[in-house]
This record gives C-alpha cells, structure tokens and sequence, in this order.
C-alpha cells in the first residue's frame, strides 16, 4: 500500500500540547497540498529549544495520538522520536525519502519559520530534497520573497502558501492558563483535554518559553 501513496506532508514540532489551530493547519494543508498522508512528528530535542524545558515526550506523544485518532488522513511518524537528537528537519525529510523514494514530499511550517529559514540547518539541501515547503501566513504578515531568493535561490518556486483561518492559539498560552487555573477547554479538542484534565498534567511546573 505504501508505494501507492504519492503526496507526502511532515508536520513537524514539539506539539507541548497539541491543540485546535494545529489541526485546522494539518487539515488545511491535507486539503490544498492534496496530499495523500499527512505525518505528525513529534521531535523530542528540537535545536532551537534545547535550553527550554519541555514535557516529557511519552506524555506527548500520548497527546498527539489522541488529537490525530479520528482523522485517517494523518499519521503519526516516530521519525525523530527513535533516534538521538538533536532533530534537524534535513535528516527528518531524509528519513522520509528513504521510505517513500517516488513520492512527492511537502514540509509544513508557519510563516513565522519562514522569516528565519535562512538560519535553518543546511536549508538549500532541505529545499533540495522537497517537492514544497507549505506555509501558513498569518494576515499581515509580509514576507520579502526577493531577498529570501537572494539568500536561497530557488526557494520562491517551492512554496505553496496555505490559507487557513486565523487562530491565535499558542501552545505556550495554553500551559499558562492551566498553570493558573484559566479557561482552556475549548483550545484543545476534547480527546487532548480529557487527558490533560484525568492526569492533571501542566498544572503543577510550567515548561519555560
């Protein structure tokens, strides 16, 4: 079955919790990119938060299966999770090719990322081993696609901007309503509150930013 699947999407993050924006953007992306699969890595030791503390990763990894369950479209991959980090999205997109060798490969990020792409670990061969980079901008959110060329030729022809609704979720707010006893239900899809609520996890430390 594997070798009928020709659209591959990696949805890649820490995932700290999981919660509704992230799926709009997935299914937005399953929708528009018309991919066939979309994979939820979650990383373990991502290069740009390793001086921040995280949740341990079985307890999100226990989240994102939950969040993802319901949706036959997205998968959960163990990429980054079986191997030592840190995590560079140049090896996690080689892990894929190797599996998938005649798909197409789209990487997800959002345009925030985008803005900082240049400082990527090795971002002209990650360009180089995908099909697109998906992006969803935020409205307002300018990006100047002529000097980014100019750093990374190329780039302008892999992205493919996804428009999806805005939604100022972040996970970071999400721990600290928690932490503090403030509403958070409906951020989260019930599955992933349900959890958080039986284990009473993100009430006690707060994961610093």
């Amino acid at each position: 079955m594997a070798g009928l699947i020709k659209r591959i999407g990696i949805f890649g993050g820490t995932f700290d919790p999981p919660h509704l924006g992230h799926l709009i953007l997935a299914e937005e992306s399953v929708d528009q990119l018309r991919l066939d699969r979309l994979y939820w890595v979650l990383t373990s030791e991502p290069p740009h938060k390793r001086t921040k503390s995280l949740t341990p990763i079985e307890i999100r990894f226990l989240l994102v299966k939950a969040a993802i369950r319901n949706n036959k479209s997205f998968l959960f991959s163990r990429a980054d999770m079986d191997r030592p980090g840190p995590h560079f999205t140049l090896d996690t997109v080689k892990i894929f090719k190797q599996q998938n060798p005649s798909a197409e490969i789209f990487y997800l990020i959002g345009g925030d990322s985008l803005h900082d792409f240049p400082n990527w670990y090795h971002p002209l061969a990650l360009l180089d081993n995908l099909t697109g980079l998906g992006v969803m901008r935020r409205p307002g959110d300018k990006v100047n696609l002529d000097q980014l060329e100019k750093v990374l030729p190329g780039i302008a022809n892999k992205l493919i901007f996804i428009d999806a609704p805005l939604m100022e979720i972040a996970s970071n707010e999400i721990r600290k309503r928690i932490c503090f006893k403030k509403p958070y239900r409906y951020y989260l899809p019930d599955s992933v509150y349900k959890i958080i609520e039986k284990n009473n996890y993100y009430s006690i430390n707060l994961p610093e930013e």
